[in-house]
Order: structure tokens, then C-alpha cells, then sequence
């Protein structure tokens, strides 16, 4: 029986999703209450492999086990005795050929800026830009749209030698790259078919820069059309960064 599950997760204290030696990984904490459930050893399979301290609200994993009850008891049993920054909030039973990762169509991610000092109860969850110069918003949403569409984006990998992109397809259609103001809050949201590893810090990284005035907006065609990471790509920190949704 395979199950596929949703899950969300503040990863400000986890070392990201996929399990290490050190155990402290939302995989490993997942599979550990999966272990005494089912008292077998039970691995998972996430959609994306978010990084240390980088957030969740619709992480989706599935794994193969036989459980003779309905489905809410299962999600009940899986509730219990799970730290109190990790919830598991949806289990359905599903065929045998879905895969979390490889049935996935796209996935939404949402990067969250604060200009200033964000709030202690917000500082968790947003990038403060702790500078007396405010962003271009409009030159920003400019860059962006030099950015949307297909493209090859080794330019925005972190490293293309690194083995979470060793063997990945660069070319990927990023279908939706929006820029919302409300006060000193900027969000900024993504939707592509896929991403490659810190693909979306880098781009926020590189319109932030564009909003300080460092980078023009044309120049984000030249970074595309070379294919080649430069120093020009500036990857965001981690704690902005939320895995909004991902889409089958």
C-alpha cells in the first residue's frame, strides 16, 4: 500500500529534509515515528529536498507500508510524538505508480523580505535587508520578467558541479515570478516545473541586487545566456524561503 502525505515544517533548527548521520533532519524524524508505528524499518520519499533552515507548508512524501485501519487513524497515530515545528496534516492511500518526486508537475515557492528588522516572532521566516536605502520594486519586477519563460538555468545553480545537480535537466519553465509589496514586507513568488539546487535563492538573490541598483534589469538575459554561474548571482539565506505547493 503506498501513501502519500503532506507535511509542513519550520526548518529554522533541522539540517533541511534529506537524512544525514546525524539524524536531525525532518526525513529522519519522519521516518523514525514511521519506524515505531509500524515497528519496521520505513523509508520516505520527499517532492524537493528543502535546505537547512529553509521552511515548508506543503512538503509532500509518500512511502509503502500495509496498515489495516482507515487513513485518519494512521494520520492520528503519525501526529503524535512529532516535534512541535514539524506536522503532518494529510494521509491518503494512492496507486502504486505515484511517486512524490518524479509524479510532481511543478512546485510553488514563496521567498519572504523584510526591509529593516523583521519582528523577533517574524525574523524566522523572513531575509531583514537591514539598510536605510529602499528597493526598486518596479525595476525588480522588470528583471523578472526578463527571467520568466524556458531557459537554461545553470546560471543560477549554485554549483553545477554539485552533485544535487549533477545529472539534472538546466532547462526549466518558470512559469510565474511575482513581486508583492504590502509595507516593509516584499514577497516573492515562484512556479516552475522544476528547479535546480538553490535555484530560487539565487534568483531572488539576483533581483535583490537589481533593487539596490547594483545590477540593471537587462543584464539578467546576459546571466541566462551564459550558462555559467558568476559572481554577478548572489544566493538569498535560507530562512526566507518557504516551500509553498507542489503540484500533480
Amino acid at each position: 500500500m503506498r501513501w502519500k502525505c503532506h507535511c509542513a515544517y519550520d526548518g529554522t533548527s533541522f539540517e533541511g529534509w534529506q537524512s544525514q548521520l546525524g539524524g536531525n533532519t525532518i526525513q529522519d524524524i519522519l521516518e523514525r515515528r514511521l519506524n515505531a508505528i509500524f515497528q519496521r524499518s520505513i523509508r520516505i520519499h520527499g517532492s524537493a529536498r528543502t535546505d537547512a533552515g529553509v521552511h515548508a507548508k506543503a512538503q509532500v512524501f509518500h512511502f509503502d507500508a500495509q496498515w489495516s485501519h482507515p487513513p485518519n487513524e494512521l494520520l492520528r497515530a503519525f501526529q503524535s510524538n512529532l516535534p512541535k515545528t514539524v506536522q503532518v496534516f494529510r494521509v491518503q492511500r494512492v496507486a502504486e505508480t505515484f511517486h512524490a518526486r518524479f509524479s510532481a508537475l511543478g512546485k510553488r515557492y514563496v521567498y519572504q523580505i523584510f526591509q529593516g528588522y523583521a519582528p523577533p516572532m517574524e525574523t524566522r521566516y523572513f531575509w531583514s535587508i537591514r539598510s536605510a536605502r529602499q528597493l526598486n520594486i518596479e525595476t525588480m519586477r522588470a528583471a523578472a520578467q526578463q527571467i520568466l519563460g524556458r531557459h537554461d538555468f545553470t546560471a543560477f545553480a549554485a554549483n553545477p558541479r554539485d552533485e544535487r545537480n549533477r545529472g539534472r535537466n538546466p532547462i526549466k519553465h518558470l512559469k510565474r515570478l511575482d513581486i508583492v509589496q504590502r509595507g516593509p514586507r516584499i514577497r516573492i513568488t515562484s512556479e516552475a516545473d522544476g528547479y535546480l539546487y538553490k535555484m530560487v535563492r539565487s534568483l531572488v538573490g539576483v533581483l535583490l541586487e537589481v533593487g539596490r541598483g547594483q545590477i540593471d534589469p537587462e543584464t539578467i538575459k546576459e546571466l541566462l545566456a551564459k550558462n555559467v554561474r558568476t559572481k554577478t548571482v548572489v544566493t538569498a539565506p535560507a530562512q526566507g524561503l518557504h516551500l509553498d505547493r507542489v503540484f500533480y
